[in-house]
């Protein structure tokens, strides 16, 4: 689905008045209820995440975290069994995931005397009954469930979609007869940066050659699309020439602007797409309808 600047622009500005709990989605379906939900989740995850970016360094200043930390000790001691940690990340304005992300490191840097490392970090997010205090457990493991955004528990959701539309297009592709390399047989060959798939045989697609084809299972704004153009898709043309991008969730129609340049935006696998096969085909039906063209011509001469 593809978005004019000002439809994308109406949506981002509801999404600065919610919050990132799986609630705030029905919210948002039911504001615009024309898009898909795919569509929605993909544009306020990637608007929150802005958020997070400029607002990290305040809610990690270590005044903050002594802050939050006596909050989460006082809420506990009134109620251990209450979503503390989940009422404060709302309270700050904060994702749940990374409030209890920082909460858990400040509580095993005063029980143990020292910063935990990444990798203990991250197995007891990823499993919160590793965690020694079960009512911190339990806390934290209402944070991750309901952060629609951040979190061991969105990443394992992130991947799979991604890689189930890898699968998609891969599928695609099979349909088309179109041969192909995909990125593990690239890596063989030694390439180290490649697009998800290349084709060993052009395709054209609206009239533009296509010579690779990049799967994003997310929807393409203008900070996100600028990012992959610097860091993948040019790196792609330098090496492969002119190729498609599928955002599966829509993109921003004003983005698809370099088409002549060699890069091309869709929303979903062309239906169009002209093979060498089909153009051979095509030539041979005109020649065919040119021949007997002249024989008719030839026949009423006579």
């Amino acid at each position: 689905m593809k978005l004019s600047k000002v439809q994308y622009e109406e949506i981002a500005k509801f999404i600065t008045t919610l919050k990132p709990t799986r609630q705030c989605m029905r919210q948002l379906k039911a504001r615009f209820p024309r898009q898909s939900q795919s569509t929605l989740l993909s544009i306020f995850s990637q608007e929150y995440q802005k958020h997070v970016k400029r607002t990290h360094g305040r809610h990690h200043a270590p005044e903050s975290i002594r802050l939050y930390y006596s909050k989460y000790l006082h809420g506990i001691a009134e109620d251990p069994t209450a979503p503390v940690l989940l009422n404060l990340a709302n309270e700050v304005d904060f994702s749940p995931a990374l409030i209890a992300r920082t909460i858990l490191e400040h509580f095993l840097q005063v029980q143990d005397g020292v910063i935990p490392t990444k990798p203990v970090l991250n197995s007891m997010l990823r499993d919160p009954s590793l965690i020694p205090d079960p009512v911190l457990a339990n806390q934290i493991n209402q944070c991750i469930v309901n952060d629609c955004c951040n979190g061991p528990l969105v990443d394992c959701i992130k991947h799979s979609i991604g890689y189930e539309h890898e699968v998609l297009l891969r599928e695609k592709l099979l349909e088309k007869n179109l041969a192909f390399l995909d990125e593990d047989q690239l890596r063989l060959k030694g390439y180290d940066k490649t697009p998800d798939f290349i084709l060993e045989v052009p395709v054209a697609v609206e009239g533009h050659v296509i010579h690779w084809i990049e799967s994003k299972a997310s929807f393409g704004d203008e900070c996100s699309h600028r990012m992959y153009l610097q860091d993948q898709f040019w790196s792609y043309w330098n090496r492969f020439g002119p190729g498609l991008v599928i955002y599966w969730f829509g993109f921003i129609e004003e983005l698809d602007c370099h088409r002549e340049r060699g890069i091309l935006l869709k929303h979903e696998f062309p239906s169009d797409i002209v093979t060498l096969r089909g153009c051979m085909a095509l030539e041979e039906e005109q020649g065919q309808e040119v021949e007997e063209c002249k024989s008719e011509k030839s026949q009423e001469a006579q």
